[in-house]
């Protein structure tokens, strides 16, 4: 068997001497493993690293084989991404969020997010927001995904500012009112303004979204912890943030 696919390396682990497997989240075929042989060498080292973007030939004798590799350069991210700490736990941290999905299972609106917060995981108020949205989109992939286009209560679709933990559906400041220190807190980017850049305490809800329905559905019910380049990643965000209100002032 033979296929030829784009993808962006997430992860690598070491087989025999010289050789790689190279982990990669492909356009039209998932997060999918393969053998890179010689991987470990000076010439192949550079490309092989997480958040690279590559053509891919995978060839097996059978479909079910873990197959071999053969990569070809299309834009080589990693450096860049090491220069950074949002960039070095930003993309370890999207590998851990792909390995909760099945592996070879296509989702390609994924791995086009997948594309646009790595383009932008040196800028941090930009990535921050970003990585908020990919992990509504993965926890939407893996069956839990958040209503957040009108009130659950009214059906309205303006002011809303709060989110139901029991069903994930928004809720509007009116509705909400009576319950509001319960209900959990929708920052105003993804409220209908995605153009509103967030400040500290935004961007804090909206991980605070996101981890709320990530351990919910997804780490506590697999008995797993949430990944340390989480908490990585999100205190290199606020880090930032708070650098950058600090140079204004």
């Amino acid at each position: 068997m033979e296929w030829h696919d784009h993808g962006i390396i997430i992860g690598t682990r070491r087989h025999g001497e010289t050789s790689l497997i190279l982990e990669v989240m492909t356009e039209r075929r998932g997060r999918h493993l393969g053998l890179v042989r010689g991987g470990r060498s000076r010439k192949l080292q550079p490309l092989l690293q997480p958040g690279n973007a590559v053509d891919l030939t995978w060839r097996a004798r059978l479909e079910e084989h873990l197959g071999t590799y053969q990569v070809e350069p299309v834009a080589l991210s990693a450096a860049r991404l090491m220069d950074h700490s949002s960039g070095v736990y930003g993309i370890q941290l999207l590998g851990s969020h792909l390995r909760l999905l099945p592996e070879r299972d296509r989702h390609s609106e994924l791995y086009r997010a997948m594309e646009v917060v790595i383009e932008h995981l040196c800028e941090p108020q930009i990535a921050g927001p970003l990585m908020v949205r990919f992990e509504l989109r993965l926890l939407e992939e893996l069956g839990f995904g958040l209503d957040l286009s009108s009130c659950a209560g009214t059906g309205v679709r303006n002011d809303l500012v709060y989110v139901s933990p029991k069903t994930g559906r928004a809720v509007s400041r009116l509705a909400g009112e009576p319950w509001k220190d319960k209900l959990l807190a929708l920052p105003p980017f993804l409220a209908g303004q995605p153009s509103v850049t967030p400040d500290r305490e935004t961007m804090e809800a909206g991980f605070r979204l996101t981890t709320y329905f990530l351990h919910r559905h997804v780490y506590d019910p697999r008995g797993a912890k949430e990944p340390d380049e989480r908490t990585g990643f999100v205190s290199a965000v606020l880090r930032a943030m708070d650098a950058g209100e600090e140079t204004v002032a």
